[in-house]
C-alpha cells in the first residue's frame, strides 16, 4: 500500500503567495521562497506551486521566483499557471519542476495532456482540475476559477487519465478556503472511474479533515491545504503522525 501524501500549496501572485476564500478575497501571506524552504523541514511529502492568474492574464509562468524555490527544496515539486503548450513545459522543467500541472491549457486543447505524456512521460503530467456545482451538478472552471466551462467533471477527469495524465488534482471551488473539511461528495464522485492518483484539495482547517478524507474517499491518494499550513493552523509533522496513529499509512 502506497503512503498517502500530505502537500502543501503556495498560491503565487506577483511574487508572493496569496490565499483568499471560494477563489476570492486574495490576500498576500508570505514570500514563496521562505514557505518553501519552510516546508522543506516540516516533513511535507511534496510542494505544489501555482502561478494563480497568468492563464487569466493570458502570460506566462513566472520563472524567477520558481527558480528560487526549486533550488531550495529537495522534496517534488509540481508547478502550474499559464501551462498552455509543449514549450511551457520545458520551460517550468528546466526551472526545476519535477512534475507540471496544467488546467485551462488542457481544456482548450486536450491534445496536450497525450503530447506532453509522450514526451516528458505521464508521471510528469498533472491534470488539475477547479470544479464547482453548478445547478446540482459538478462543472469544471478554468482560468482560475472564473469561467464555466459547462464541462462535466467527472467525464473530464476520466478523459484526461485515458489521454495520458499520470495524476489529478481534485480541487473544490465550493470548500475552497472555507475550512469545513473536504468536499468528499465531489472526491467520491469523480474518483470512481479512475486508476491514476488523486490529489484532494479546498476545505481542510483541522486536522481531522484530513483524517476524514482518506477514511471517506480511499481512492484519495494525497491531502493537499494552504492557509493551515501558511498560518501554522496544522503542523504537518504532528498531523502525519496523527493520521498514522489512526490507521492511515504515513511516511513519518
Amino acid at each position: 500500500m502506497l503512503a498517502k501524501r500530505i502537500i502543501p500549496c503556495l498560491d503565487v501572485r506577483d511574487g508572493m503567495v496569496v490565499k483568499g476564500k471560494n477563489f476570492e478575497g486574495i490576500k498576500e501571506v508570505e514570500s514563496p521562497v521562505a514557505l518553501a524552504q519552510k516546508y522543506n523541514l516540516s516533513g511535507a511529502d511534496e510542494l505544489v506551486f501555482y502561478d494563480i492568474t497568468a492563464s487569466a492574464e493570458g502570460r506566462s509562468l513566472f520563472t524567477d521566483t520558481l527558480k528560487e524555490v526549486a533550488s531550495c527544496i529537495f522534496i517534488p515539486l509540481t508547478v502550474g499557471g499559464g501551462i498552455n503548450s509543449l514549450a511551457d513545459f520545458d520551460r517550468v522543467l528546466k526551472c526545476g519542476a519535477d512534475k507540471v500541472s496544467v488546467n485551462s491549457g488542457a481544456i482548450a486543447d486536450p491534445t496536450l495532456i497525450g503530447r506532453a505524456a509522450k514526451l516528458y512521460g505521464d508521471q510528469c503530467v498533472v491534470l488539475s482540475m477547479d470544479v464547482k456545482r453548478v445547478d446540482g451538478k459538478f462543472t469544471v472552471f478554468s482560468h482560475g476559477g472564473r469561467i464555466n466551462t459547462g464541462i462535466d467533471a467527472e467525464e473530464w477527469a476520466y478523459r484526461g487519465q485515458e489521454e495520458g495524465a499520470g495524476e489529478l488534482v481534485l480541487n473544490s471551488i465550493d470548500t475552497d478556503g472555507v475550512k469545513g473539511g473536504f468536499d468528499c461528495e465531489m472526491l467520491q464522485k469523480v474518483c470512481a472511474r479512475l486508476k491514476i492518483p488523486v490529489i484532494a484539495s479546498g476545505g481542510a482547517g483541522k486536522k481531522e479533515d484530513f483524517l476524514q478524507l482518506f477514511k471517506t474517499v480511499p481512492q484519495a491518494d494525497a491531502g493537499l491545504a494552504a492557509s493551515v499550513f501558511h498560518f501554522g493552523e496544522i503542523n504537518i509533522e504532528q498531523l502525519k503522525l496523527y493520521l498514522a496513529e489512526n490507521g492511515i499509512h504515513m511516511r513519518v
